[in-house]
């Protein structure tokens, strides 16, 4: 059951077009592609949201590192 040839798969599609109609599933395909597009995009800005607050949080610590070490040199 889980082998198919080409020409079921063929069968199948013509089916799926004769159901549905070219401009439907043309505008299917457009929203899917869309939807991918749009994941894609999201998922991008994820990633560099989060390397800005990492350097964000690894400038905060070099600043906190220098100031405790001028009030540590102020001390001795």
């Amino acid at each position: 059951m889980g082998n198919f040839g080409i020409w079921q798969l063929l069968i199948v599609a013509l089916i799926v077009v004769l159901l549905f109609g070219t401009k439907k599933l043309r505008g299917i395909g457009s929203d899917l592609g869309g939807a991918v597009k749009g994941f894609k995009n999201a998922m991008s800005d994820d990633k560099q949201d989060e390397s800005k607050k990492a350097l964000e949080n690894s400038d905060k610590a070099e600043r906190s590192a220098e100031k405790t070490e001028q009030k540590n040199k102020e001390q001795a």
